[in-house]
């Protein structure tokens, strides 16, 4: 797909030479690349309404973000849908989310720069989400970054969602890097367990849930949005041995 989203020139009042780096930037993507959680949210309330289901409306958003449908499916219809059923749900679920949400597809605030200065510093690049591969695909192609991502991990490829490092694991491997020497950028709190669990250093992005509930989790850095964020910034996180100079 041509790229008709051209990545700002790198800033050149951010210095990297001689920071010690991350070898590869991994991104979430839901509330991460863009901020599709509301409409996620929202297609998961009309679904239980219709089928009559209660919810707490406060917990819902804990419940659901970052985790897979399937998951989600059998957490709050129990044994009610078979295998089959909860495919055709899922479907039928994300082709109403991709056709609400693409008029509003647009990349987080600071997301473009931050790219930027990692691919002019050499960074590798990848996303690593819990949505399914069509989602995952849409949503990149909507926002013109394919060609800047090296891999796009998504639900449909691992046995284990997050808070299980699969995921991430499965990202670095592609990679070929240790993962180490990776940091992950995510907003949920199951997705900052991935991440941690893998073995990254992880940035809770402030986009879905309140800054002082990402800051009792085991994120390294907190920030509201990417405009808090540059190559610098991330080079004063201690990456030890493996990080890049």
């Amino acid at each position: 797909m041509t790229d008709n989203h051209p990545i700002p020139a790198p800033d050149p009042r951010v210095p990297t030479a001689g920071l010690r780096l991350p070898a590869a930037l991994i991104f979430d993507m839901d509330g991460v690349l863009v901020d599709s959680n509301p409409f996620h949210l929202r297609k998961w309330v009309n679904l239980l309404n219709e089928h009559g289901i209660p919810f707490n409306s406060e917990e819902l958003p804990k419940q659901i973000l970052g985790h897979r449908n399937d998951d989600l499916l059998r957490h709050f219809f129990g044994s009610n849908l078979t295998a089959e059923e909860r495919r055709a749900l899922t479907e039928e679920l994300e082709e109403k989310f991709r056709v609400a949400f693409k008029p509003h597809a647009q990349p987080l605030p600071g997301l473009r720069e931050l790219i930027a200065q990692a691919s002019q510093a050499g960074i590798a690049m990848a996303v690593a989400s819990s949505a399914m591969r069509k989602n995952v695909e849409f949503v990149v192609d909507a926002l013109g970054l394919h060609a800047h991502f090296r891999c796009l991990l998504n639900g449909d490829e691992v046995t284990h969602a997050k808070p299980d490092p699969e995921i991430y694991l499965k990202a670095a491997e592609k990679l070929g890097l240790d993962p180490g020497q990776c940091v992950a950028f995510e907003d949920s709190f199951v997705g900052i367990e991935a991440a941690k669990n893998a073995g990254m250093k992880c940035v809770a992005i402030g986009s879905s849930f309140p800054l002082e509930d990402l800051r009792r989790t085991r994120a390294d850095r907190v920030v509201l949005s990417f405009l808090e964020l540059d190559l610098e910034g991330l080079g004063t996180l201690d990456w030890g041995v493996g990080s890049r100079e």
